[in-house]
């Protein structure tokens, strides 16, 4: 989502396909855990099944990670969500949500990347918002649909479009574009910074490189970066 860095995952085969279910089937199961186990009435479960299945994910790990979310599958393993702050070389703010099991390890590793930047208190400078994804098959002007769903924002994106609404409204906003026949592939509760930075040259791919390091990493889950 454009306040969410991409994760070339999406893009390259083999094992960052793997890496890239990973990620999916932790959105799931921690989904589950979080509400009702129905998607009609779990609106992050709804949008992690759609997402999953948007990115061709085989049903039996689709339905794996949801027995896993329902306490189905008994295999001693809790996730947890871990979110760090900190700047990007270059004094770019990040916001990192890890989906772990091991919270040490998870740890340890961030501060290993963050030494090429700077662990500390960002979150000031983000609003927290909910986050749409969504396509229309018919091409409807995103502008009117926002004002009538009720979204705050609205901007293209390499996926789609992109809705932003008060955190509060992510559900009343995602279902009000559904009933317009917008396919939304991605809503979640995110951070949207308040002002963006623009590099260029070297300083833009120390900052690329950064993020590639972070999103190599097998616990994180999403990247928000202020990089304009």
């Amino acid at each position: 989502m454009g306040a969410q860095w991409k994760h070339k995952g999406r893009i390259e085969g083999g094992a960052k396909k793997g890496a890239l279910f990973t990620r999916l089937s932790k959105e799931i199961i921690i989904a589950c855990k979080s509400g009702d186990h129905h998607p009609d009435a779990n609106a992050r479960l709804r949008a992690a099944l759609e997402n999953a299945r948007k990115n061709s994910m085989p049903k039996d790990t689709i339905e794996r990670a949801m027995k896993k979310g329902r306490g189905e599958l008994d295999e001693g393993v809790t996730y947890e969500t871990v979110t760090y702050e900190g700047f990007c070389p270059h004094q770019v703010p990040i916001m990192v949500e890890c989906v772990t099991e091991n919270r040490n390890r998870t740890a340890q590793d961030i501060r290993t990347i963050f030494r090429k930047g700077q662990l500390g208190a960002v979150q000031w400078m983000y609003d927290r918002r909910g986050l749409i994804e969504a396509t229309h098959p018919k091409g409807l002007d995103p502008e009117e649909a926002a004002i009538e769903a009720g979204a705050q924002d609205v901007s293209s994106s390499e996926d789609g479009v992109e809705f932003i609404c008060d955190a509060t409204d992510l559900d009343a906003v995602s279902r009000a574009l559904q009933g317009m026949g917008w396919v939304v592939s991605t809503m979640e509760l995110g951070w949207v910074p308040k002002n963006r930075v623009s590099l260029e040259g070297d300083a833009l791919a120390d900052v690329q490189a950064f993020l590639e390091l972070l999103d190599d990493c097998d616990d994180v889950q999403r990247i928000y970066t202020a990089l304009g």
